[in-house]
């Protein structure tokens, strides 16, 4: 299978509390771990890195510092390359060693059998959109979304008891739950990025978000046995 992963900053950043900043390697070998699984099975893979903690730290430092919105953007996309280079040196050889991959284009030039590890690529584009771009010129089969939520709920199941989970929806119906949450403001239900969930129903290839903190959900999610939500 052709497949397109993108990997929730915050799972490989860890848990970090101010005032520090500290990054443990083990977790990107955990995760690594499991992309060279896939990798030795014979998938093609694509990997897109957040940028977990340390982005909105360098952020709220930014703008402390009255720095523009295109800084603040900046400093965010940069964090992804940041995590981008560390996984692909968790990797090792498996992986393309040689770039960070930012666009679709990029992909005319990928070395045949390496894994690829991109980030963000431009202020305003999020790494859920990048993922969905280059799973088109990649032409996947499947994107997986591996963060630190288990599935799709109705609304915030971190502020809304009542929340229903939902293991199997449409685009549309995504969009309408991500329009119910627009605010993305710490603690609300940002689930994916609304562009990321248009172009994935252009495209029409599935997408599987699911709780990437149990590293063999992404084993599953390619098995069709996770416990996530599948969208199409």
């Amino acid at each position: 299978m052709k497949i397109a992963i993108s990997l929730g900053g915050s799972l490989l950043t860890g848990k970090n509390t101010e005032p520090h900043i500290t990054l443990n390697p083990e977790n990107y070998r955990r995760y690594a771990e499991i992309i060279r699984r896939l990798h030795t099975e014979g998938h093609t893979l694509m990997v897109v890195c957040g940028g977990g903690k340390p982005a909105r730290y360098f952020i709220e430092a930014a703008k402390q510092l009255n720095a523009s919105h295109d800084i603040q953007d900046n400093l965010g996309v940069k964090s992804t390359h940041i995590n981008a280079l560390l996984f692909t040196a968790a990797l090792g050889d498996i992986a393309d060693q040689n770039r960070i991959y930012q666009r679709g284009s990029d992909l005319k030039h990928a070395p045949n059998g390496k894994v690829l590890v991109g980030g963000g690529y431009k202020p305003g584009s999020s790494t859920d959109y990048r993922v969905v771009i280059f799973a088109g010129a990649m032409q996947a089969d499947l994107i997986i979304n591996a963060t630190d939520i288990d599935g799709v709920y109705t609304k915030n199941p971190k502020l809304h008891r009542d929340a229903e989970k939902l293991p199997e929806l449409t685009c549309l119906r995504l969009e309408e739950i991500i329009k119910e949450n627009t605010r993305q403001a710490p603690g609300e239900y940002g689930l994916f990025d609304l562009k990321g969930v248009r172009l994935a129903k252009k495209l029409n290839i599935p997408l599987v978000i699911i709780d990437g903190t149990d590293t063999e959900e992404i084993i599953r999610a390619i098995k069709g046995t996770h416990s996530g939500s599948t969208i199409r």
